[in-house]
């Protein structure tokens, strides 16, 4: 194989695997973000955003 072909095809994949990374990052960012705020607003709801909270990095994540 083309020794330029196999170094763009491993820059390439690193690129992609790099980018999609952000998304989670972001949406995982996010609901943190609101649960916090969340609480802030509410402060008698904590135990039920806390036990819910990891349903939402779990799912986050899995998207």
């Amino acid at each position: 194989m083309n020794p330029l072909i196999s170094a763009a095809s491993v820059i390439a994949a690193g690129l992609a695997v790099g980018l999609a990374s952000i998304g989670p990052g972001v949406g995982q960012g996010t609901a943190a973000g609101q649960a916090v705020e969340g609480i802030a607003r509410q402060p008698e709801a904590e135990d039920k955003i806390r036990d819910f909270t990891p349903t939402i990095f779990s799912s986050v994540g899995l998207t």
